[in-house]
């Protein structure tokens, strides 16, 4: 599996995903002068919280800014939530969460969608603890709106969606 390309020249006006902050908007593309150094910057505004990012345009790559998935990865993430053969993570709460930070700040969506598949079916077996909701509403708010962008959708839509996947999963 592979994420949406890394090296993508954007312009302005085309959706990224910044990796752990999700989906934002090319708002410029501006030259800046950091450390005597002038460098080419994307100004990339974050959808979700409308917090703004400067990423170096020669360091893309290292950052992990790419596009939002396509419609061949979008069924991909589908296959990730509805996998059921899976081995719960029987480690302590707070080595499971920092495994499953360290797949959210990769930015991969397939990690992510890892990540919100294991606490949506882990919530059926015992209590989240608080820190694993908060990552849980993470998870969920980055492939939410994610797919949502990419497949032109509502996000309650999406959510509706996704939610259905882990009712039928305990109905069976």
């Amino acid at each position: 599996m592979v994420d949406s390309i890394l090296n993508k020249e954007f312009k302005v006006g085309d959706m990224a995903v910044y990796p752990a902050h999700g989906v934002g908007v090319v708002d410029s593309i501006e030259m800046r002068e950091i450390a005597g150094h002038k460098q080419k910057f994307y100004i990339l505004r974050i959808m979700d919280t409308g917090m703004t990012v400067m990423v170096p345009v020669g360091n893309v790559r290292n950052v992990g800014l790419r596009e939002v998935v396509g419609k061949s990865e979008i069924g991909i993430v589908y296959e990730i939530l509805r996998e059921r053969d899976i081995s719960i993570n029987e480690q302590t709460w707070n080595r499971r969460y920092r495994e499953y930070m360290d797949k959210i700040k990769t930015g991969s969506i397939y990690e992510i969608a890892e990540v919100l598949r294991d606490l949506m079916l882990m919530r059926f077996d015992k209590e989240l603890s608080f820190g694993e909701r908060k990552m849980l509403d993470t998870a969920k708010t980055l492939i939410v709106k994610e797919l949502a962008v990419s497949q032109k959708q509502d996000e309650s839509a999406i959510e509706i969606e996704i939610e259905e996947i882990f009712t039928l999963a305990t109905a069976s």
